[in-house]
């Protein structure tokens, strides 16, 4: 891995719950948890008995779908701000997800970032249903260049702030992997959610 590789994971591993936590606030809802049943048995692996395809060359992701949990949502670009840490969706549009651009785009060989808000001072948002998804689920993603990546949900998983796994979320993968997080793990009125659900994924067919 290059020392820019290693840098970058180091900036989003320190700071991508951050915002999470910090705009996940405002609603006395409680988001679903992922089940037990739902993380990886043994360590992180692929969904046995799903098919590997081969990564796209890159291309910038658009739209985001997941039919288990009605998510049907446009992608925007995210920077890293003036302080290094990552730049978010704007907290007030709640049907927008985020992807680092200067990361992996989704569809090729690495391990793609996605995030989105869980929830706003007006309610839900886009990723609020993140933690029911089961093993299994498809994940769609439109590119630039007019295919469709298309994931399996290998496992999700949910983390306390200060137990963040981030070689697991963030490492390098030989596949074209899908990591997907919001803010959970629980809520403290005084600092809001104390972790994050990841949903983790890979690419089984394109359209």
């Amino acid at each position: 891995m290059s020392q820019k590789a290693k840098g970058w994971l180091l900036v989003v591993a320190a700071l991508a719950g951050v915002w999470l936590i910090q705009n996940g606030a405002g609603t006395r809802l409680t988001p679903p948890g992922p089940a037990a049943a739902e993380a990886f048995a043994a360590g992180p692996a692929l969904l046995p008995g799903s098919p590997v395809a081969e990564p796209l060359r890159p291309s910038a992701p658009v739209r985001i779908r997941i039919p288990a949990i009605r998510v049907d949502a446009p992608m925007m670009r995210l920077g890293l701000g003036a302080d290094g840490s990552l730049d978010v969706p704007p907290a007030g549009n709640t049907d927008i997800v985020g992807w680092y651009k200067d990361g992996t785009p989704p569809g090729a060989r690495g391990t793609a970032i996605v995030a989105g808000h869980v929830d706003n001072a007006r309610g839900p948002s886009v990723f609020y249903d993140l933690g029911s998804l089961k093993k299994g689920s498809s994940v769609e993603v439109d590119r630039q260049d007019g295919r469709t990546a298309v994931f399996t949900l290998d496992a999700i998983e949910v983390y306390e702030s200060e137990d963040f796994p981030d070689q697991r979320v963030y490492g390098a993968s030989e596949h074209a992997s899908l990591r997907l997080i919001t803010c959970g793990g629980g809520f403290s009125e005084s600092t809001g959610y104390r972790g994050n659900v990841v949903a983790y994924a890979h690419l089984t067919g394109v359209r």
